[in-house]
């Protein structure tokens, strides 16, 4: 009935004007809905504070949002504070405050300022959403992208939450209430005031703390704070490192030295060994040459060997001076890396860093030991382990052979014809005849086992003397001969007789006697030269000086004949 007289009585004054006169009689002011009051703490409820705003009414406001749930509320009677007015009047006729709501209109004002004038915000990473975070920006909540944590990727934001720090306002639209913040914007920013800080003030030898940031096969950078350096692999530390990541990971803090600085590049390389002392120094003193030491097998290459006499202090064993008999062999199948040795020291270079050393000469030379134990003329036994064009290799110990050459096999036969009585892995016995230390050469000798049996014959063979021989062989240069049965001979094709016509090998049959004149006589060989043109033409002499001279008038033929018949009747 109430509510039909009242809209009578506004349908006869108009619906407009009325409800003026009524909102001027009930004290209701419908602008201040929206709007951001200050008020004081009355009192406290169980739910709500009271808040005398200066208007007809009280207000209340939730005491949830003074504090976090579970948390004492952060208000008490007599606080001043700003409220956001969201209704003059409820039902019950109480003006509806919020906190929050005033609190996001105070931040909002704020960050847009701060937004056009393109100014850091302070903020706190409070939750996580799907693809990033959320931050509260005093009031106004804000999403962090994932991408905009940090420079560079962060496993744990942890540490990041609940920590008040400042933001870059990225994007903002107050209609849809998005906000977009970025961290790493600041510290990219602060990253470049560092980096020009520092690179102002950057000189080589100055010592600075970092962190490693990344790791390479050739080294590793490392953040000065806005600018990297590189630290080489070799200047990590004065010994062998052959990867950094043996010495270095990621994010570890590190300090160095700066070694060199390019202003026009802004290339910093960075040393780590530096600032260490250096191992090298008096070196010579401490590695003399001749001394021997114990180090351990760093590096293996197809040179050599680099072996460690102390951290940051190595050396190189040529593989020359690896093995006394291990020729042309790799090195790692003569060592292993991280392998205990022995090592003698050849040569300290100090101003190259460089140590020679050697690991045969801490063993004794084989060949020095073989002539020791074993005098020219002893006789050894051993396998025959090779055989060559050239002679036999027969094996005195597991690392040395001597060698028989093709001459020293048999007196009689050539050295061609005796090589085929022998076969890889027989054992013989043969005579040391020469071992040459410096060298590595040991010359054996079979046929020196026995005798010479043509030794007597040369003791009595001498040159001019005329003796009989044997043809063994007819050859188109001339023939082989045999003198005593142990001699042997070579009569050359113009050597065979005085007169041109009869200097024909073919004359001659294999059996055949002949005499001839010993023109030279090699012992060595066992060897000799004969002539059968010679001995004629001394005869000739002879028989004319014995029967006759040109000068008497007879003839050759006469003087010849009569030595003949001289000699017949001798007979």
């Amino acid at each position: 009935m109430a509510s039909a007289t009242l809209q009578s009585t506004t349908d006869h004054f108009g619906g407009e004007d009325f409800a003026t006169l009524l909102d001027e009689t009930l004290g209701r002011d419908t602008a201040f809905d929206g709007s951001v009051v200050t008020g004081r703490v009355v009192r406290l409820t169980d739910e709500f504070a009271i808040v005398d705003v200066g208007l007809k009414s009280e207000g209340r406001v939730a005491l949830k949002e003074f504090g976090l749930p579970g948390v004492t509320p952060d208000v008490k009677p007599g606080d001043v504070i700003e409220l956001f007015v969201e209704r003059y009047e409820d039902r019950d006729g109480s003006i509806v405050l919020s906190r929050e709501k005033a609190r996001r209109e105070e931040a909002w004002t704020n960050l847009e300022k701060a937004f056009e004038g393109n100014q850091r915000v302070n903020g706190t990473i409070y939750g996580r959403v799907k693809g990033g975070f959320t931050v509260d920006l005093g009031g106004a909540m804000a999403f962090l992208p994932g991408s905009q944590v940090d420079i560079r990727p962060v496993r744990d934001v942890t540490p990041l939450m609940g920590v008040p720090q400042p933001f870059q306002i990225l994007k903002m639209d107050r209609a849809r209430g998005n906000i977009v913040v970025s961290r790493r914007a600041v510290l990219e920013e602060t990253r470049a005031e560092q980096r020009s800080e520092l690179i102002q003030g950057l000189k080589e030898g100055m010592i600075l703390d970092g962190v490693v940031k990344n790791i390479t096969d050739y080294g590793a950078f490392v953040d000065l704070g806005g600018v990297d350096g590189l630290l080489h692999v070799t200047d990590i530390a004065w010994k062998r490192i052959n990867h950094p990541s043996e010495a270095l990971q990621i994010g570890q803090p590190v300090r160095v030295q700066v070694i060199r600085f390019n202003p026009d590049t802004q290339r910093i390389s960075l040393g780590m060994k530096q600032l260490e002392a250096d191992p090298w120094e008096n070196v010579a003193i401490k590695y003399p040459p001749g001394a021997r030491y114990s180090g351990r097998v760093t590096n293996i290459t197809d040179y050599g060997a680099f072996v460690e006499l102390e951290p940051g202090v190595e050396g190189l064993v040529h593989v020359s001076e690896m093995s006394w008999t291990k020729k042309n062999v790799h090195p790692g199948k003569i060592v292993a890396t991280s392998q205990e040795v022995d090592v003698m020291v050849l040569d300290v270079d100090s101003a190259k860093r460089r140590i020679s050393l050697g690991l045969k000469q801490v063993q004794r030379n084989p060949w020095e030991l073989f002539a020791e134990e074993h005098k020219i003329g002893s006789t050894v036994e051993g396998e025959i382990r090779n055989i060559t064009e050239f002679g036999l290799f027969v094996g005195l110990s597991a690392d040395i052979d001597g060698m028989v050459h093709m001459s020293d096999l048999s007196w009689d036969e050539v050295g061609e014809v005796a090589m085929t009585h022998y076969e890889k892995g027989q054992v013989v016995q043969a005579k040391v005849l020469d071992v040459d230390v410096e060298k590595e050469r040991i010359s054996l000798g079979i046929k020196q086992l026995h005798e010479d049996p043509a030794a007597d014959a040369l003791g009595k063979v001498q040159k001019g003397a005329v003796v009989t021989c044997i043809v063994t062989a007819v050859q188109s240069n001339g023939i082989e001969v045999k003198v005593d049965d142990v001699l042997t001979g070579f009569i050359r094709r113009a050597e065979l007789a005085r007169d041109k016509a009869d200097q024909r090998p073919e004359r001659f049959a294999v059996g055949e006697r002949v005499d001839a004149k010993i023109v030279s006589v090699d012992r060595a060989a066992r060897k000799l030269a004969l002539t059968i043109r010679g001995r004629e033409v001394e005869e000739d002499k002879q028989a004319i000086n014995e029967y006759g001279s040109s000068d008497s008038g007879a003839s050759l033929g006469d003087i010849l004949g009569a030595a003949i018949r001289r000699r017949n009747a001798e007979g």
